[in-house]
């Protein structure tokens, strides 16, 4: 119970993104299941699933700042039925926030 309590007065104390890399790495340290669906116009191109997370590009440059693009591992669900079948590959991918539209979400299945 004091664990419990102690652990929720740190999260209360923490900035806004402190908190979020805090839920991100208990989010990667239990595992998710999730799925990136890309887009061009109103069609479904392309879904990878079996993510467990997203990761966004830093400098290579030695300045701590962002970059416009992400990336990460996942199947690609080539027939779009939120499974992995026999013959759909995990792949590395990158895709750009400025000029892709995604969702990322974790699977309903």
């Amino acid at each position: 119970m004091g664990l419990l309590l102690g652990s929720g007065f740190i999260m209360t104390s923490c900035t806004q993104e402190t908190q979020n890399r805090i839920s991100r790495a208990v989010q990667n340290w239990t595992g998710t299941d999730g799925v990136l669906e890309i887009y061009a116009g109103d069609k479904l191109v392309r879904r990878f699933i079996n993510i467990d997370k997203l990761t966004t590009g830093s400098s290579t440059q030695g300045a701590s700042t962002s970059r416009p693009y992400r990336f990460g591992y996942g199947v690609v669900d080539m027939n779009f039925n939120f499974q992995a079948d026999e013959g759909e590959k995990k792949v590395y991918f990158e895709f750009s926030d400025y000029a892709t539209s995604y969702i990322f979400f974790e699977n309903p299945n």
